[in-house]
């Protein structure tokens, strides 16, 4: 089966570019202009990947984005930003954008950013197993994490988390009692290429208590180490 793609992006050059060598991928792609119609295909359409341009008449990336999260939709969103919009940049990641990527970009790095975005759509709808192996799972107190489902419960109840918030509770847990810096969550969750955008883990950290924690001023479980960074409950 075909994966499905939206394109939000009012230059019709750059849009075409991208339509056309996605399909070239045998991707299915569809194509809008404006931020209103992408805003509507986004919320009344099941896709695989989303493709936001931040600069859209109407409606802009950013609010499109932001949308698409308050309605609890998690299909993985790459933005395309302009080279020298850093606070964009960060303000997307905030918002709930997976990737993004910069005017002018190479159709390879497009491709290799489309096709990890992907896989990870992939992981996380595949079948699982019958028998889950004893590391696919990771237990601490009252909170339940499966890795192979992509699945959070916390006192046998299901916790909706984002693409990222959710690697980025798995690799804490994962590690408990380990201090992490910012610069290190960002690299392992976000990857190199995000390197100086350390507060985008802040936030993340943020929205990640707000749904794990009973009272996010006083954690039990992402508790934060003064002058260092944060660490796990053990």
């Amino acid at each position: 089966m075909q994966e499905k793609i939206l394109v939000v992006e009012d230059q019709q050059d750059i849009n075409e570019l991208v339509a056309l060598n996605l399909e070239s991928l045998n991707y299915t792609v569809e194509r809008c202009l404006d931020g209103s119609k992408g805003l509507h295909f986004a919320l009344h359409k099941s896709w695989d990947l989303i493709i936001l341009d931040i600069m859209l008449p109407g409606i802009d990336g950013l609010q499109i984005c932001q949308r698409i999260r308050a309605k609890e939709i998690f299909t993985p969103i790459l933005m395309l930003t302009a080279k020298k919009s850093e606070a964009d940049r960060v303000v997307g990641l905030e918002v709930g954008a997976d990737d993004y990527l910069t005017k002018p970009f190479s159709v390879r790095e497009l491709q290799a950013r489309v096709k990890a975005l992907l896989r990870r759509v992939a992981f996380m709808t595949q079948e699982p197993q019958e028998q889950l192996k004893e590391e696919d799972e990771i237990i601490l107190d009252e909170l339940l994490i499966n890795r192979q489902k992509r699945q959070v419960r916390l006192q046998d109840k299901s916790l909706k988390l984002t693409a990222k918030e959710f690697d980025l509770l798995v690799y804490m847990a994962s590690h408990p009692g380990q201090v992490f810096s910012r610069e290190q969550l960002l690299n392992a969750v976000w990857g190199y290429q995000h390197v100086g955008y350390e507060h985008t883990v802040n936030s993340h950290i943020n929205r990640l208590r707000a749904k794990l924690e009973r009272d996010s001023t006083h954690p039990k479980y992402v508790l934060t180490v003064w002058g260092v960074g944060y660490k796990f409950y053990e």
